[in-house]
């Protein structure tokens, strides 16, 4: 397989001042215009998924089920984001997009990945634009954590898969949540994590602990899985469950990012038997089986506490505790979408950890009178980040819901990937 490197030109670096159509600036007004509308809630009902645009939602066509094949019509320049993967596109002007989901071990070989130090970042598309120039931009999904600091940006690449091998291209820019191409070409594509030869540390990745019974008149089941944050996994493992009658129980994510390829133990207050008892943090393809450890509560009179616990260090990174009544009403409909109020309050710590500039946020906490001119200085004072984070949210808990509302509704606005990306977690 031949493989070849592009990159950022300085062409390319001068398109977002001279780049006729959607700029960047005006790509966030755009996001900022759809995002307070993202109220909206993420749905697990892949067969009807929907786009998020300027407009309100925009339906997905499902054109072929058994090779995850859609089809979707953009009437409009905007910003537009699939909601149930997070992937999204900025365009001009009106555009039909046809997306399916490919399978990376089935174009990157693993000793290829292992010699050259490559870790799979995201899902992989295979995407098809007409006319293909309506796109400014795309925004394709990664799960690394950029948080710690330990993650050159450099090291992103976006992978196309094409007759004469893969090619790669770097991003225009690296966020939280996702890298951008501008002016993209379209193929087979996803991104990945190019290591510096000889380095050795662990890289953060944002994951997720999924849940799952299965009920029997004498025993219920639990399978319980540790992935990276891919919302296509999610998909296969929701499918697969499915297919065996496996109801998935809501579940918070892990307290801080996880390290991938490390290990992590799996025990509860029950002292049941766990098989296996240690799951390793890596990334399978979502046509893959993904493991994930199984244990047995007989007809579970008492509440179980399952903890997961970093193996090397032996510090706690997740819990949750499951009781009688979590399986009687488990089958019963989704959870309705919580409000603002209960979105903050529910993802405290993550939005402590993950929230970035506050600039705008604190601007319009100002401008609906949560904060005052002296509150909002306390804050910009403080030293760091996440005591930034820490005060403000402290500051705004303490005045009440209507208040924790207006925090939702600018961070919504301000950086509706994260709120997706939350919201995500615990469905």
């Amino acid at each position: 397989m031949g493989i070849s490197t592009s990159s950022i030109s300085e062409d390319q670096e001068s398109s977002q001042e001279h780049g006729s159509g959607v700029g960047y600036s005006e790509e966030h007004q755009v996001v900022s215009c759809c995002a307070a509308k993202l109220h909206f809630e993420v749905k697990r009902d892949y067969k009807n998924p929907q786009f998020l645009g300027p407009e309100g939602n925009v339906d997905v066509e499902l054109t072929d089920e058994n090779a995850n094949r859609y089809s979707i019509r953009f009437p409009a320049a905007g910003w537009y984001l699939w909601s149930a993967t997070g992937l999204g596109f900025v365009v001009r002007a009106a555009a039909t997009v046809r997306i399916a989901f490919g399978s990376w071990s089935q174009h990157l070989a693993l000793d290829l990945q292992h010699h050259e130090q490559w870790l799979v970042a995201g899902p992989l598309f295979d995407i098809t634009v007409e006319p293909e120039e309506a796109v400014y931009e795309i925004h394709l999904p990664h799960f690394i954590s950029l948080q710690a600091g330990e993650v050159d940006i450099s090291w992103f690449l976006v992978a196309h898969f094409k007759d004469e091998g893969m090619v790669l291209e770097h991003p225009a820019r690296v966020e939280p949540f996702y890298a951008v191409l501008e002016n993209p070409s379209f193929s087979l594509m996803g991104i990945l994590l190019r290591i510096a030869s000889g380095t050795r540390f662990s890289i953060s990745i944002t994951s997720n602990v999924l849940m799952y019974y299965h009920s029997h008149p004498k025993d219920i089941r639990f399978h319980l899985y540790l992935v990276p944050s891919d919302a296509l996994i999610r998909k296969a493992i929701d499918d697969e469950e499915d297919r065996f009658c496996g109801v998935r129980l809501q579940t918070s994510p892990p307290m801080e990012p996880l390290n991938f390829g490390a290990y992590y133990i799996v025990s509860n207050s029950a002292h049941l038997e766990i098989i296996p008892t240690e799951l390793k943090l890596s990334y399978r393809s979502p046509g893959e089986i993904q493991p994930f450890s199984k244990f047995y509560a007989g007809q579970m009179k008492e509440p179980i506490q399952v903890e997961i616990t970093d193996k090397r260090h032996g510090t706690l990174v997740w819990k949750t505790v499951v009781k009688p009544v979590d399986i009687q009403l488990g089958a019963a409909a989704a959870p309705p979408v919580s409000s603002g109020a209960a979105f903050v309050k529910e993802n405290l710590r993550q939005l402590q950890v993950r929230m970035g500039d506050l600039k705008g946020v604190l601007d319009d906490l100002q401008d609906s009178e949560v904060l005052t001119e002296n509150e909002k200085e306390l804050v910009e004072q403080a030293k760091t980040q996440q005591s930034k984070n820490r005060a403000l949210l402290s500051m705004v808990e303490k005045k009440g819901d209507p208040a924790l509302e207006e925090l939702y509704r600018s961070i919504s606005k301000r950086d509706p990937y994260l709120v997706l990306h939350l919201r995500q977690q615990t469905l």
